[in-house]
């Protein structure tokens, strides 16, 4: 198959290490794989091609290889320039049959030439993390609109531009919202990205975070989960939010809450997790104390403003492979991890499987959900029904042998009746 397969990826030599790891994750991901078993008898997807552009990972190989095994005729691109595991680029190319089109540390021309050489592949169904597939086809594809069902999309970045293209009347078939559904946000967002960010940090600088002042921008989903483990592991937490329901939130969750620039007086290290462009500033960077660190675990590069920042740099050092200090023109050094991208991807290896496990299983019953429906849905974003996620919570839970209990009829009746009350 490699010698007529067309696929861009860092070095095939990886491909057995890649494998290691693919199959090291699939062993933490059992709700996934009991999907992946009823698609391989059922073959959902047979006979569709599936276009693919997400973090080229040890856990989203194991949803492209549950994809393929329902049928799925699938293609891979990289959704970021620096996230992809090149080993486990290798595998998929070499063991599983599934070309892929991404490598760390390309550039952002090659970033857009894969986008482009995987839509190619003309897909039915389209799985993304971040948009770039489904804007690429709305703005410059346009001619294959006509053959797509439909689209699942991972992350709350995502959803958002889904979300704008559907108010403005542009979004020309169905998406699923993954990042929308309890068993995805709740978990992969909250305890996901509270670890895997953290774990960024540790790896790129080997710090202490107790003692600490850690600032948190934002607190949604991710970043509360951010800020509750830097918590746990002795950091003085600072949250900074633009909405006051949020922010009272953290209030009461026992954060300090205050405006950037003030925390950019007296925080030690910034994470910024909102999805928004420059949340941190460079006016607040240059306010920053000497030897600040500045993270960013949004997907995309432009939350924290390293472009605005680098006018001000007189000498770049770098001082470990994902951490670089840039000496400003005021005297003071700020480090800069993963050049102000996916902290958690870059410089570690993003969620743990066993979170991920409840994502994938959204993305793949999503993509049956499309498929099941083809014809049947409009063209705006949808949410899988809250069976579909109680349904993987059950699995989740059975999984890791936890019981929980079930009403008795003299339960469901006094629920469901309005008659018998005090």
């Amino acid at each position: 198959m490699l010698n007529t397969m067309n696929y861009d990826v860092k070095d095939i030599a990886l491909a057995e290490q890649g494998k290691k790891n693919i199959e090291w994750a699939q062993k933490d991901m059992p709700v996934l794989n009991s999907i992946k078993e009823r698609f391989r008898k059922e073959q959902p997807f047979k006979g569709m091609r599936l276009t693919a552009c997400v973090h080229v990972t040890k856990e989203t190989a194991a949803l492209c290889i549950a994809m393929k095994e329902g049928g799925a005729d699938a293609v891979l691109a990289a959704s970021n320039p620096l996230s992809t595991q090149d080993d486990v680029a290798a595998a998929l190319v070499k063991y599983y049959g599934i070309p892929v089109y991404g490598y760390a540390g390309e550039d952002s021309d090659t970033y857009h030439k894969h986008v482009e050489t995987v839509l190619n592949h003309k897909p039915h169904l389209v799985i993304d993390d971040g948009c770039d597939l489904v804007a690429t086809i709305h703005s410059q594809k346009r001619e294959l609109l006509k053959d797509i069902i439909g689209s699942c999309e991972e992350t709350t970045t995502g959803i958002i531009r889904l979300k704008a293209m559907e108010n403005e009347g542009k979004l020309e078939f169905p998406a699923l919202g993954v990042n929308n559904s309890l068993t995805k946000h709740l978990f992969d967002n909250r305890y996901g990205t509270g670890q895997s960010a953290l774990d960024g940090i540790i790896r790129a600088t080997n710090i202490l975070l107790a003692g600490k002042t850690f600032v948190v921008c934002g607190y949604g989903w991710c970043s509360r989960g951010a800020a509750a483990k830097a918590r746990g592991m002795g950091a003085n937490v600072i949250v900074t939010e633009v909405d006051p329901l949020k922010a009272l939130e953290a209030v009461m969750d026992g954060f300090r809450v205050m405006p950037i620039a003030e925390a950019s007086l007296i925080g030690d290290i910034f994470l910024a997790i909102t999805g928004d462009i420059n949340v941190v500033s460079v006016e607040n960077m240059l306010t920053m104390k000497d030897g600040a660190f500045v993270a960013n675990a949004g997907h995309f590069d432009v939350e924290v403003d390293v472009n605005g920042l680098r006018k001000h740099v007189v000498e770049y050092k770098n001082i470990r492979p994902t951490l670089d200090e840039w000496v400003l023109d005021n005297g003071k050094s700020i480090y800069v991890l993963a050049q102000g991208r996916l902290v958690n991807l870059v410089c570690a290896e993003g969620h743990p499987a066993s979170v991920m496990d409840m994502s994938f299983a959204n993305q793949a019953l999503g993509m049956e959900f499309i498929v099941k429906n083809r014809g049947k849905l409009e063209n705006k974003m949808y949410t899988l029904p809250l069976e579909v996620d109680q349904e993987i919570a059950r699995l989740k839970l059975e999984s890791m042998g936890v019981k929980i209990d079930t009403l008795t009829p003299e339960q469901e009746k006094y629920l469901n009746s309005w008659s018998e009350g005090t």
